[in-house]
């Protein structure tokens, strides 16, 4: 029996229990509703809720969202979206594990944000680092965004927008010790271990990347082809901003290139980006260097390219493909021991300065010109 002007009805079984209500809207111009549910307070709600937004003509059917679990979507995701990245692989692990979650077991349209704050502080608490769980929660915003803009799902907003993500640490400040002292000089050691290691590729590349600050992936995507050994050139076509980029070569880095010989297949490295960072992780070990990643090489050659002071900051960028100037200044860490022995030296095209004493006698002739004091000349 209808509850007053609300279309709510109840549910009984067959021996006049109640177990329930349900919602039934039919209005002209709409499609029929009908909802259950166990509280009467709820079933309400969403009737005039309905209601009202029918009548002001903001009703948005949510029906499809209603259906749809995040599981769902996220297999969707995987077979529509995820395919275009580049970095389709990882994705495809972060799907998997949202897969397993208890949330995608849930319809989108259930889904608030206090559900994602809530995996977010779960998360952390497991001792995930922030940025993994940023990126959990930035693939399920985007496929909000996509179920709202392109999949007609009813949505009218991303449960995920405005929820604090995790602070990041700063940017690493890990450089490359180097010393006269061949046991305190990192590089020395870590060009040993390479030069010592079953990869004859693996020296090669770690030098290159000093020279050039190419990332992994575009040193494993060289091929003899895109790289001009007379002009000084490399050209990258598909780096991690999408973007082609001209590279280039300073001497050092040619004779890395002249050195090494040429395969049939034009690859320039024999080694894919898992095998090369593996294999580096054992020079790194056996070098006894802590904490340092085949990424540093990239932090530590665009450092160096900072400090030789021949190079402005965006032509910096231009060499290292930083897209941002406050990307750059993450990835640039000059020493303070550095910038105190710039801070000491005089400043081009002028004399060190004269010590503190009694103003010299000018002499001209047999006339001796004393300085007047407020004479400025």
């Amino acid at each position: 029996m209808a509850r007053g002007k609300l279309p709510i009805f109840d549910r009984r079984a067959e021996d006049g229990r109640l177990m329930g209500y349900q919602v039934k809207i039919r209005k002209p111009g709409f499609p029929s509703i009908s909802r259950q549910f166990d509280r009467k307070a709820d079933a309400e709600r969403f009737a005039i809720d309905t209601l009202r937004d029918m009548n002001s003509g903001t009703w948005v059917d949510r029906r499809e969202a209603e259906r749809t679990s995040l599981l769902e979507a996220l297999e969707r995701y995987e077979r529509e979206v995820t395919p275009a990245k580049k970095s389709a692989e990882s994705e495809r692990h972060v799907i998997a594990r949202w897969k397993r979650h208890a949330l995608a077991s849930r319809s989108l349209a259930s889904l608030r944000p206090g559900d994602f704050a809530g995996f977010r502080d779960a998360r952390l608490s497991e001792g995930k680092s922030p940025n993994t769980v940023r990126i959990e929660l930035a693939l399920v915003s985007h496929l909000f965004r996509k179920a709202i803009r392109e999949w007609g799902m009813g949505l009218t907003a991303n449960p995920l927008a405005n929820i604090d993500k995790p602070k990041l640490p700063g940017g690493r400040t890990r450089r490359l010790i180097r010393d006269a002292d061949p046991k305190k000089d990192e590089q020395a050691r870590l060009f040993n271990a390479c030069e010592e290691s079953r990869s004859r590729h693996l020296l090669p590349v770690v030098k290159l990347a000093l020279e050039t600050a190419m990332r992994r992936g575009e040193l494993v995507g060289l091929r003899w082809g895109d790289i001009d050994l007379a002009g000084r050139v490399a050209r990258l076509i598909d780096t991690k901003n999408g973007d082609s980029r001209d590279v280039p070569l300073s001497p050092a880095a040619v004779e890395i290139l002249n050195g090494l010989p040429r395969s049939i297949d034009g690859r320039v490295f024999a080694l894919d980006g898992k095998t090369l960072e593996h294999t580096f992780r054992r020079a790194v070990a056996k070098a006894g260097l802590d904490d340092f990643t085949f990424h540093d090489l990239r932090h530590e050659a665009t450092s160096r390219l900072v400090e030789s002071g021949r190079f402005t900051v965006v032509e910096v960028a231009a060499i290292t493909g930083h897209k941002s100037m406050q990307m750059l200044k993450r990835y640039t860490h000059p020493r303070a021991t550095d910038l105190a022995a710039k801070l000491a030296a005089p400043a081009p095209g002028t004399a060190p300065a004269a010590k503190r004493g009694r103003p010299k006698k000018a002499v001209v002739g047999d006339v001796v010109a004393m300085p007047v004091r407020g004479e400025h000349g």
